[in-house]
């Protein structure tokens, strides 16, 4: 008896989930940071070297680095099999975590857990969808990452006021989510795209003519315009991003003088209308109308959004905070993140697409954990309107190189692309 092909957008949904548990568990060790020090007694630095080598940042790069080139070379469904079992190990030190040590190695192998399943799933979630409906099934990770923070911090809300037993639930319902879909991948077969291309890899092997992947192929010619045009778009951005997760409740209550309730009201609204905005521009417009013109649109409103934070803080009215929760929710549901993950999987050959994936993924998050780390020097030395007036820049770096470097692919298959790109099919 043999095995059920399972549907595209099943395919696409268990591929998708590892964003709502990456984004969850990022956001949950954000919302339990002050239990955590409370109960350990963590310093600053302490502190630090938890964001620095957590999944939001270090161990997630290097998970991807490492996962990527594995993914390439043994296919999508040894990755992401796998990378969930060291994922809920992880996420075990994290729950029963007694002291720092469980409690920083817990966050480290959730880390490269995550980091190496983001690159599989985004990878798998791009060959195995329909030519005409790929920013539809792509933008399905963009939903559930942020549809995870949104029931994150919803469930934090109620929960923490347990203390940190409410912290360690929040946690562990992120391991039943991740047994679940590893479960449910155990069924999946491997990505057709993969296949075809080892096979013809084994047939030039035999022959002789094989041409080894390397880090150097990826940084020359087309490969490394590629990797500059995607970092530009990704990883400029991200720097807006990371500082917009884990600083925002921080800012919004010194700088914008709101409440922590009402600040954490503004986070979860900024989530809500990240999955909406996902679910209906991105998805919805993606395959339909110029990606470059819809870039441009959602680029240009993140400038505008972070170039409030640029003013006086006497200026700031509750209209412009509102504004820039809109206009920032709909640039993270719909925006760079969307399009990287969307373009890097189309850009580049199924020979080496999962290792290109973990090297721009690698590169985003080291400098994210750099950034992450100046933040506070500069806000305390400058003042945070300085750190702003940086990151007005990065969304304009980011909204430039991708609106003018915009490629026409869409409804294209990828052997199209790679084709139109390369000139020939990428043995």
């Amino acid at each position: 008896m043999t095995m059920q092909e399972p549907s595209p957008w099943k395919k696409t949904i268990l591929a998708a989930m590892t964003s709502y548990i990456d984004a969850g568990s990022i956001v949950a060790g954000a919302a339990g940071l002050s239990l955590w020090q409370a109960y350990l007694g963590m310093s600053g630095l302490q502190m630090g070297l938890l964001a620095a080598l957590s999944s939001n940042a270090a161990s997630a790069a290097v998970g991807a680095l490492i996962g990527g080139r594995i993914c390439d070379k043994y296919g999508r469904k040894f990755v992401y099999t796998y990378d969930l079992l060291i994922y809920i190990v992880g996420m075990l030190f994290i729950v029963f975590g007694v002291n720092y040590p469980m409690l920083l190695g817990g966050y480290i192998i959730v880390g490269l857990g995550v980091g190496a399943d983001v690159v599989a799933s985004w990878t798998l979630i791009a060959e195995e969808a329909p030519a005409k409906d790929r920013a539809k099934h792509c933008g399905s990770a963009q939903f559930a990452w942020a549809l995870g923070p949104a029931v994150v911090l919803l469930m934090s809300a109620w929960l923490n006021t347990y203390g940190l037993l409410g912290n360690r639930i929040v946690f562990g319902h992120l391991i039943i989510i991740a047994a679940w879909v590893w479960y449910q991948r155990l069924k999946m077969p491997e990505s057709k795209d993969w296949r075809a291309a080892k096979e013809e890899e084994e047939r030039l092997i035999r022959e002789g003519k094989v041409e080894k992947v390397s880090y150097a192929t990826l940084l020359s010619g087309i490969n490394l315009k590629t990797v500059l045009f995607l970092c530009g778009v990704y990883t400029i951005w991200n720097l807006c991003a990371s500082t917009w997760g884990f600083f925002m409740p921080y800012i919004f209550e010194n700088v914008g003088k709101l409440s922590n309730s009402v600040s954490q009201l503004m986070s979860v609204g900024s989530f809500v209308i990240s999955f909406l905005a996902t679910f209906f521009i991105f998805m919805q417009l993606g395959d339909r109308m110029s990606r470059r013109l819809l870039y441009g649109i959602i680029g240009g409103i993140y400038v505008i959004a972070w170039f409030v934070w640029t003013l006086p803080a006497d200026m700031l009215s509750m209209w412009m905070l509102v504004m820039f929760v809109v206009f920032a929710g709909i640039n993270n549901g719909s925006g760079q993140q969307a399009f990287y993950q969307l373009w890097c999987s189309e850009l580049f050959p199924t020979k080496y697409r999962a290792t290109a994936q973990g090297l721009t993924f690698f590169i985003t998050r080291i400098l994210a954990a750099i950034w992450g780390f100046s933040v506070p020097m500069i806000m305390e030395s400058f003042g945070f309107r300085y750190a702003a007036m940086l990151i007005v820049a990065f969304a304009a770096i980011s909204w430039l190189v991708g609106t003018i470097g915009a490629p026409k692919t869409e409804g294209k298959t990828l052997k199209q692309i790679e084709i139109e790109r390369y000139g020939h099919e990428v043995k």
